[in-house]
């Protein structure tokens, strides 16, 4: 039979491990983790923030992926990738338009975007 011996020293150490601070926060469930890192991963890539920013400023807040390839200095096949993944953060919404795909802000993006930031941070304060 093997008996685990602790020194003193690892023993001093346990307890100071477990006497030193309050237990962790619960913080977010995992679900709304889940969901909210698929904005903050669209949002990741350098591309995509100028994607988006570039549809957000133009009028009506939509722009035809004809016209978001040399801005962004990449083929219609990546920027299509990119804006694939806007999509399913539900920031843009696409709508086909004969040969191209036109992209709009989605609905509530804006909203979106400040409820990420804010669910995040307001956990982080215990709010």
């Amino acid at each position: 039979m093997l008996v685990a011996m602790t020194t003193p020293t690892a023993a001093a150490e346990i307890e100071r491990a477990t006497d030193c601070c309050p237990p962790a926060a619960v913080g977010l469930e995992r679900s709304d983790a889940q969901s909210l890192a698929l904005v903050f991963k669209a949002l990741g890539d350098p591309t995509r923030l100028r994607l988006l920013s570039m549809i957000a400023s133009a009028p009506d807040a939509e722009a035809c992926i004809c016209d978001m390839t040399d801005p962004v200095g990449l083929s219609q096949p990546t920027v299509s990738h990119h804006m694939s993944v806007l999509t399913s953060a539900g920031l843009v919404t696409r709508e086909q338009r004969g040969r191209w795909a036109y992209f709009a802000l989605a609905e509530g993006a804006r909203t979106t975007l400040h409820a990420a930031v804010t669910t995040v941070t307001r956990q982080g304060l215990g709010s």
